[in-house]
């Protein structure tokens, strides 16, 4: 892979990770901003972690590649979440609260994660449905052939769906309360619907990896027909992955891939001309943004006022000045931050 190709995956992923941060912002806009957001940038994560996903054969061994993406996404989970942790029972013990009780049950909602842990760790789902996606889709291209790995993700998406309906329309009510009627560990049920989209982006690599003239103005027509259909009325889509609101069974699928094609296309194409390094810093470091950014806004919206460009500013460079501050100062700071090259101090 060409490192032409890699500056615009990684400026990619920092614009998606501007996304990630404006679509958490707490406040009301005129235009439904993250409405649009939402529509796209989670599936696009789990489409781009398809893209650079390397089968194992079934003689092979996958203890290695199970370690490696442990180490990537379970170990920074764990570091942010006690981090995290710590200060948000260092601000409780100092507002007074000694309440034993609210600990542990807030201990135990932690255990469970996924939609049912909110506030500062309204992330963290993302990160376990991912490791076991990953965990997934080895298991079935090792073992399965493509058209059993084809209908079994299709049972999956059916599946997923079928779980949406009764979450939003049998319970109903608001998408957060309703999906959190359905018990599940680690939001391990959407990986039903993740691993739809990290499929299509390992089976369709080579079109992913250069978006041609026609597949960029075909999309871009589904995509900005899309938002003036819903703008009118015509249709009123969502999508959240984390509370399993998947409302239509084809435009889960148009739509997302649409945006994506759009956005992969443009950067393919802008960063042969700038190189948005800006964006390419952003990326690598993703992993304290995602964690810290709504942690960053409970703690300074206290003490200033700011609006949706203030919480983006705020979101992105406090997380980074810590994420630089993390690996100068912590020991093994980069193995912390999912740096698997980094020296490590434990073996797993």
């Amino acid at each position: 892979m060409s490192k032409k190709r890699l500056t615009w995956v990684d400026v990619t992923k920092g614009f998606l990770m501007i996304l990630v941060v404006i679509g958490h912002y707490p406040g009301e806009l005129e235009f439904p901003l993250g409405k649009y957001i939402y529509w796209f940038h989670m599936p696009a994560f789990f489409l781009l972690s398809g893209l650079f996903f390397k089968e194992i054969k079934e003689n092979e061994s996958s203890n290695k590649t199970i370690k490696k993406r442990f180490m990537q996404l379970m170990v920074p989970y764990l570091f942010f979440l006690a981090i995290i942790t710590a200060v948000r029972y260092g601000m409780e013990l100092s507002l007074g609260n000694f309440d034993l009780s609210w600990y542990l049950q807030d201990i135990w909602t932690l255990v469970i994660g996924g939609r049912f842990a909110r506030g500062a760790y309204g992330v963290i789902w993302f990160v376990t449905t991912l490791f076991f996606t990953y965990l997934l889709f080895i298991w079935m291209t090792k073992y399965l052939s493509r058209v059993k790995q084809i209908v079994l993700l299709a049972t999956f998406y059916l599946v997923a769906h079928l779980e949406s309906i009764f979450a939003m329309r049998v319970i109903s009510g608001a998408p957060d309360e309703a999906s959190q009627t359905i018990p599940m560990l680690w939001n391990l049920d959407v990986v039903l619907m993740a691993i739809v989209y990290f499929a299509l982006g390992y089976y369709a690599k080579s079109i992913w990896m250069n978006i041609t003239r026609p597949w960029l103005i075909g999309a871009s027509v589904v995509a900005i027909g899309a938002v003036i259909a819903d703008r009118v009325g015509y249709i009123d889509y969502h999508l959240s992955m984390k509370f399993l609101r998947y409302d239509h069974l084809l435009l889960d699928l148009v739509i997302p891939i649409a945006f994506i094609i759009v956005i992969l296309g443009l950067f393919q194409r802008i960063t042969k001309i700038l190189p948005l390094t800006w964006l390419a810093k952003i990326e690598k470091h993703s992993i304290s943004i995602m964690y810290l950014h709504i942690l960053t806004d409970i703690i300074l919206n206290d003490y200033f006022q700011y609006g949706i460009i203030g919480f983006t500013a705020l979101g992105l460079v406090v997380p980074i000045i810590i994420s630089i501050a993390i690996q100068k100062i912590i020991p093994y700071g980069k193995f912390f931050l999912g740096d698997i090259r980094a020296k490590k101090p434990i073996e797993i």
